[in-house]
């Protein structure tokens, strides 16, 4: 534990009035992190893994979120400039160093790619989800070199792609797979679910009040007809 991260607790300690915790209750505390029980579940999220799919794309569709179903990776970088060309925005895209998104044909399509973290002003990003979660239609996102988490929140349009493979019933199911292939968790884990939006200022609806304006979904799934209802 770092000296700052000492002192901070020991404050806290002192704020409640007592010292360290009884080695009994630090057992505890260390298995629950080990091994963190599953909470209560909703209904819909446990249904069979045929259903997942086509329940992940009605919870992210009433979030406002697009779905552009794709049966192969090739298919990414024309349904990108298709997308953009619909919304009126130029032919460009900031996107991470994710190896799925850096083999694609790019330059053959007419877009270009910047690889960096996003900066004010631009206007569209892409990103790739490290699973879907059936349960509210929301995409889990990773923080790292390979998906910026800038690209999340600064540009008005976010496309996100997004395997049919990694969507999960639940939000413990994410977690669990999460831990199960990385161990530790990177700095920052983002959970979005539709564009962002408001309602805090006269209770008047506002998108891209935090973030993008529009988020659009590339489904990849082998066969479109688990993608397309």
């Amino acid at each position: 534990m770092s000296e700052a991260r000492s002192r901070i607790l020991d404050t806290i300690r002192r704020g409640l009035g007592r010292g360290p915790l009884p080695e009994a209750q630090q057992a505890t505390l260390r298995e629950r992190l080990t091994n963190p029980p599953r909470n209560l579940i909703p209904a819909r999220a446990l249904a069979a893994p045929e259903r997942l799919l086509g329940l992940f794309r009605d919870m992210a569709e009433e979030a406002a979120a697009g779905i552009t179903p794709l049966s192969r990776e090739s298919e990414i970088p024309a349904a990108v400039v298709n997308w953009l060309e619909a919304q009126g925005l130029p032919a460009s895209i900031v996107t991470g160093e994710a190896p799925l998104l850096s083999s694609l044909a790019w330059e053959a399509a007419g877009i270009q790619v910047q690889r960096r973290a996003a900066r004010a002003g631009d206007q569209a990003a892409l990103s790739v989800a490290f699973a879907g979660i059936a349960e509210t239609g929301t995409l889990m996102l990773l923080s790292g070199p390979e998906n910026p988490s800038s690209l999340n929140f600064l540009p008005d349009n976010h496309l996100v792609v997004l395997a049919a493979s990694t969507v999960v019933g639940s939000y413990e199911d994410a977690w669990a797979e999460l831990r199960r292939q990385h161990g530790s968790l990177p700095r920052t884990v983002n959970l979005i679910t539709g564009p962002s939006r408001s309602a805090d200022i006269e209770q008047k609806l506002q998108m891209g009040a935090h973030g993008p304006i529009r988020l659009q979904i590339l489904l990849l799934a082998p066969s479109l007809e688990a993608a397309v209802r």
